[in-house]
């Protein structure tokens, strides 16, 4: 059986995850490997990037790993290259770092805020500044950018940074998308809801509940109409999807993973 990203190169973002399970980063590189895909894996932390390889078993030979910090020029540059060097060329690049803080305007920190608009914007435009060339020069090329639920609604917590970027994560998108449609390159987003991550767990249960988890828990699940929440390995499903040349006529938009959230009025 065809594999649907056989003799494709990927470059995926936040390949680590901060705990045991299924982050959105973890799951994308492990399915890309199984669907074929030859996979520079970035994170800033190598201890994340080992546990995903474990993930993979045999499949971990398609996999070279890479640290990175994406809100830096020059590594990001780096990192493209070390991909060149690696497999010869991009085909696929999935942005996926980002990362949420607490506070609305008054309670926020300056630098918190400017943290965060680096962390979870800047790193996607610096992304596509050096893997757009490499696309561009050979007429096709597909970029996933992971947005969130966030971004288009109010989720039950002010965090007005994070809120802001991925609107624009999701707004940079289209843009780059329509301005790049005639040189062969796709941009499409996936925008996730309240999903069962690790960052459940190790952070957002600490900013939001108290250390809390199963409160926390307790609470995204009720905004959800399935009754239960995905995790990874969902949204992985719908980058496989956008990257692949099934969504060959796809580009400027964006799939949202949220169980039916967003689709509720309340």
């Amino acid at each position: 059986m065809n594999k649907r990203f056989e003799n494709k190169v990927a470059i995926v973002t936040g390949a680590g995850c901060v705990g045991p399970g299924w982050g959105n980063g973890r799951a994308i590189t492990v399915r890309l490997a199984e669907e074929g895909a030859r996979v520079l894996a970035v994170d800033r932390d190598p201890a994340r990037l080992e546990e995903t390889l474990e993930r993979v078993g045999p499949l971990r030979t398609s996999i070279r790993t890479h640290i990175c910090d994406v809100t830096k020029n020059a590594d990001v540059k780096a990192m493209v290259q070390a991909c060149i060097e690696a497999f010869g060329t991009v085909d696929v690049l999935v942005n996926n770092v980002g990362g949420s803080a607490a506070g609305g305007p008054v309670e926020m920190d300056e630098e918190v805020w400017d943290t965060q608009v680096d962390f979870n914007l800047k790193s996607v435009f610096l992304s596509c500044k050096h893997v757009l060339p490499v696309m561009i020069a050979k007429k096709s090329g597909a970029i996933v950018n992971i947005a969130s639920t966030s971004g288009q609604r109010w989720t039950g917590s002010a965090q007005v940074a994070y809120a802001a970027t991925k609107a624009g994560v999701i707004h940079l998108s289209k843009v780059v998308a329509v301005q790049h449609a005639p040189l062969g390159v796709r941009v499409n987003c996936v925008v996730p809801g309240q999903l069962h991550t690790p960052m459940v767990e190790t952070r957002l249960a600490r900013q939001r509940t108290g250390g809390d988890v199963e409160a926390l828990l307790a609470a995204r699940q009720k905004r959800i109409p399935l009754g239960f929440m995905g995790d990874g390995r969902d949204t992985a499903s719908a980058v496989l999807f956008l990257a692949s040349d099934e969504a060959r006529f796809i580009t400027g938009t964006e799939i949202v993973v949220d169980g039916g959230m967003t689709a509720r009025c309340d």
